[in-house]
Formats: C-alpha cells, sequence, structure tokens
C-alpha cells in the first residue's frame, strides 16, 4: 500500500491513497483525515485503506485523480518524535579515519540521536539555508514510521510494528555539526528540517527487498542531474528491529514516531559512491590528502530515487532546489 499527503487540509494534510505505479490517487478521508489519524487508529484504518488501494490498482476507485506529487508535503508533514540512527559502521569508520582517527566507538552499540519533528519538507519544495558557509550538506536514508513499540519490546518482535516505510535527505550543516558533536549534547544549528519523498509504503510493496529489518535497494543520489552514488542498503550494521529493541529498552515509542537509518554507505564506495558529501570528502582527504568536493550552493538541485526489483519507483522521488533563505523560496 502507498500512502501521501496532499498540501491542503490543515497542518497535516490530507491523506491519500497512491497506486502502485505513481500514477493515480484518490482521497482517502472517508476512513482518516490525516495519515497520523490513520496511525493512532491503524487496525480499523488498515484494511479500509487497503481496499481502496487494491481498487485503485484494479481502475475501479470512484474519484481517482492523476497523482502530482508537486501537491505532496511529506508523508507526515510533522510528528511527536523523529529519531535518528547511524546505522551504517562504513560511514562513521570512513570519517573516523579522516578526521578523529584516535577516537574509539562500540561497534556493538547503535548510535541514536533525538531530532527535530515539527516541520518536515515535501518532495518537491524549495530548501532554504541562510549562509553557504554553514557546509550545506544533504544524507540519503530510508526510515520506518511505527506503531505503537511497548518498553521491552525484543528484536524478534519489533518489526511487527512498523507500518510504512519512508525515504528522506538527512540535511546537514557540517560548519556546526563538528562543533555541536565537541559540545557532547546534540543538534541544533547543524540539522535543520528534514526533506521527505513523497509515498510513504507498507513493507509488503517491498517484496523479498525488506529483509532482516533492512531495505535491499540501492538509494540513487543526482547531483545537478549528475550521479553522484547509489548506495545499497542492505549493508546498514544495525537492522531496524535490533534499533528499535535499543531504542524501546526503557521507554514506549508511540504510533507515528518516525526512525531513520542513517546515512546509506557501502564498503565498495569506489563503484557505489555515497549518499553524502561529508563521506565523499572524506575519502579524498585520506586517498589524496585533501577534500575537493564542494559542499552545497545555493541554486544546486538534489535528487534522490529508490527503485524495487521491477524497476518500479517505490517513494517518488525527493527532487529539490537549495535557495538563499528569505529569497523568495
Amino acid at each position: 500500500m502507498k500512502l501521501a499527503s496532499l498540501k491542503r487540509g490543515g497542518p497535516d494534510g490530507t491523506l491519500i491513497v497512491v497506486s502502485r505505479d505513481l500514477r493515480r490517487a484518490v482521497e482517502a478521508t472517508t476512513v482518516a483525515p490525516t495519515l497520523r489519524t490513520a496511525l493512532d487508529d491503524w487496525a480499523r484504518a488498515q484494511p479500509a485503506l487497503q481496499a481502496l488501494y487494491d481498487a485503485l490498482n484494479s481502475d475501479a476507485a470512484p474519484a481517482a485523480f492523476a497523482f502530482d506529487p508537486h501537491a505532496c508535503t511529506a508523508p507526515l508533514p510533522r510528528t511527536h518524535q523523529f529519531i535518528d540512527a547511524s546505522a551504517f559502521l562504513n560511514h562513521g569508520r570512513i570519517m573516523t579515519q579522516a578526521y578523529h582517527p584516535e577516537k574509539k566507538s562500540d561497534a556493538s552499540v547503535p548510535i541514536l540521536i533525538q531530532r527535530q519533528a515539527d516541520d518536515f519538507a515535501g518532495p518537491h519544495d524549495d530548501y532554504p539555508f541562510p549562509d553557504e558557509a554553514d557546509n550545506c550538506d544533504f544524507e540519503g536514508e530510508v526510515g520506518v514510521v511505527l506503531g505503537d513499540v511497548p518498553m521491552g519490546t525484543s528484536a524478534a518482535d519489533a518489526l511487527s510494528q512498523v507500518r510504512l516505510l519512508v525515504l528522506f535527505n538527512d540535511v546537514s550543516m557540517r560548519k556546526h555539526l563538528f562543533r555541536e558533536l565537541g559540545m557532547g549534547f546534540g543538534f541544533i544549528l547543524a540539522k535543520p528540517a528534514t526533506a521527505f519523498a513523497p509515498v510513504a509504503v507498507t513493507p509488503d510493496e517491498l517484496g523479498d527487498a525488506w529483509q532482516s529489518g533492512r531495505v535491499h535497494l540501492d538509494l540513487h543520489v543526482h547531483r545537478n542531474g549528475e550521479p553522484f552514488g547509489h548506495p545499497n542498503g542492505r549493508e546498514m550494521s544495525f537492522g531496524f528491529h535490533e534499533l528499535l529493541a535499543y531504542a524501546a529498552y526503557n521507554r514506549n515509542l508511540r504510533a507515528g514516531m518516525i526512525l531513520g537509518s542513517g546515512t546509506f554507505s557501502n564498503a565498495d564506495y569506489h563503484a557505489t559512491g555515497s549518499a553524502c558529501l561529508a563521506e565523499q570528502r572524506a575519502i579524498e582527504a585520506i586517498e589524496k590528502g585533501e577534500s575537493s568536493t564542494p559542499w552545497l550552493r545555493f541554486g544546486e538541485r538534489l535528487r534522490f530515487e529508490m527503485f524495487g526489483r521491477d524497476g518500479q519507483s517505490v517513494f517518488g522521488a525527493i527532487d529539490h532546489r537549495f535557495v538563499r533563505a528569505g529569497a523568495g523560496a
């Protein structure tokens, strides 16, 4: 099942069901006005949404219309909690080798951090930021949207509470990131709003590409129309089930929470490329002694997309332009 939210009806948008081929859609307000409402009552909403989805894919849904991702906000325009992980240890190894070779970490413990959840960007929204000197970067990731996960849930049981998967660009301001890391608490200026692909999908939409709590698909990243990288999610060092069990050790995780994977990163990065500028720059520093790939500048365009085994776009694309804040964005 594929779900999205239109940019109307209030701050949480209007829930729609989208066809598997991303060509058609139908409003789902007879089931739930918003995706957040549906997640809060999933046992009731899911069968009705599935029926709409089946009808849409069979060209039998009344009042269906052409799907326009430009009319969409993030699937969840806001939520109560967003936790992001750094679950690709290969990325951490590259960054450590380039910048902090003396640093020691425990590879058995996942890294997670609380993130901003009250203002997500849509897939085709211009992305404003104040200053190119902030060293603007991108990070291609996937995330899971949860049902209720009770405190103490085991890794073996955690995936049963994954309702949806999403694709996002975790925008980073590297000038502030290293400073805030050094302060030893959390990110504020380093991690502004996250931008999401238009469609959230149920795990069954991925078929056998959803295995062991990981998305075994390439994440294609383009910068200004040129391929930048296509790392695969299968090398995620901690599966989502393990991340969820860790996060739920001493707390309940409530329906609607988003948990991110961290930047996609593969060991064979010369073949796959990267999903963020910082990793590419770190590789250059290791191999050439200095970084040459520039940070993002105003006017640049990024595209993120993931394709299923059948070649069909899974989440639709994030395709957005980075602009100066306050300049008519």
